[in-house]
């Protein structure tokens, strides 16, 4: 598979989509993530997120992230809920706790940062990642999964 296609999305594996979003423009990124797929691509990255979770590195985490994703084809956000807790992830559609961090970022940027082709870092402290509430968290959480490096 060479080009960004999310009708094949669910047989694409951390690696292989990596690459596919470290390769494909951002503005066909960011075409894709506007338009009727935005919904298949987010459910397959979340729905993931349980399997790429690190127990052994989460130690005693418990903590609920709500990932913003906005620039959706309403000019709406989208908004999952990531729970950690005693070593297991588990993601909610819709936000059901008070979270202890809140991220919020563009479509494009949200695909970078789970493919590991950007650095969050950067992208907070360039203002293109947002977060409220616990920043060490925030610098960790990439700790937590194994997200391919591109």
């Amino acid at each position: 598979m060479t080009d960004f296609d999310p009708a094949n999305f669910s047989n694409v594996g951390p690696k292989e989509f990596a690459e596919l979003v470290k390769k494909t423009p951002d503005s066909k990124l960011a075409e894709v993530m506007s338009g009727e797929l935005r919904g298949k691509i987010l459910g397959e990255v979340f729905g993931r997120m349980p399997q790429l979770f690190r127990a052994d590195r989460a130690g005693s985490t418990n903590a609920v992230i709500h990932w913003n994703i906005t620039g959706g084809p309403d000019g709406g956000t989208d908004t999952y809920e990531v729970v950690i807790a005693d070593g297991t992830c588990t993601v909610n559609e819709t936000p059901q706790h008070e979270p202890r961090l809140s991220l919020t970022m563009g479509p494009v940027e949200f695909l970078k940062i789970v493919s590991g082709s950007a650095n969050p870092v950067i992208m907070f402290m360039t203002g293109k990642l947002k977060a409220k509430g616990d920043l060490g968290l925030a610098a960790n959480i990439a700790n937590l999964f194994d997200i391919p490096k591109s």
